[in-house]
């Protein structure tokens, strides 16, 4: 038999949002706080917290090493761009996910000039891994739009 109080102490973590730690790898334009991690709740897998991007600001080109991400837009308006040239775009609002892959280059821009653009993300590893990286950047970069009829999702096991 398990002692009694085993799930109390090895259970549900509740991370408060003047509890969470600023303390983290930063990229330019953005302010990153961490939520979940080995730290604030035990976390071995997962990191988690939250992004806040000025309006009508960009970040600095940047990767996350091994790291998948997931930022799901809360409030305001996220375009992203990607690529060696930061040479692709797309945007998400609230409500959307957005999934980024290992080592790919990517910039965060929040086009609304209005509002704060507010997402939850959510990383692969505990490892806080940001590599700024200075690269050239194509002047008109090609919008993707992502369609389920376009057999991108036909030609995986999704």
């Amino acid at each position: 038999m398990q002692d009694p109080t085993y799930w109390k102490n090895n259970g549900i973590r509740i991370v408060k949002r003047d509890q969470m730690d600023t303390n983290t790898p930063q990229t330019e334009g953005m302010s990153r706080a961490a939520a979940i991690t080995h730290a604030t709740a035990g976390a071995q897998k997962l990191w988690a917290g939250t992004v806040h991007i000025r309006p009508d600001v960009k970040t600095g080109a940047h990767h996350h090493g091994e790291l998948e991400s997931v930022i799901y837009v809360i409030k305001g308006r996220a375009r992203m761009r990607w690529g060696e040239e930061l040479e692709y775009t797309a945007e998400a609002g609230p409500g959307d996910f957005i999934f980024v892959p290992p080592f790919v280059p990517h910039q965060e821009i929040n086009a609304n000039p209005d509002e704060v653009l507010e997402c939850v993300l959510v990383r692969s590893g505990q490892d806080p891994v940001v590599v700024n990286l200075d690269i050239p950047m194509v002047d008109d970069p090609e919008t993707v739009n992502w369609d389920f009829e376009d057999g991108f999702h036909q030609e995986r096991d999704c």
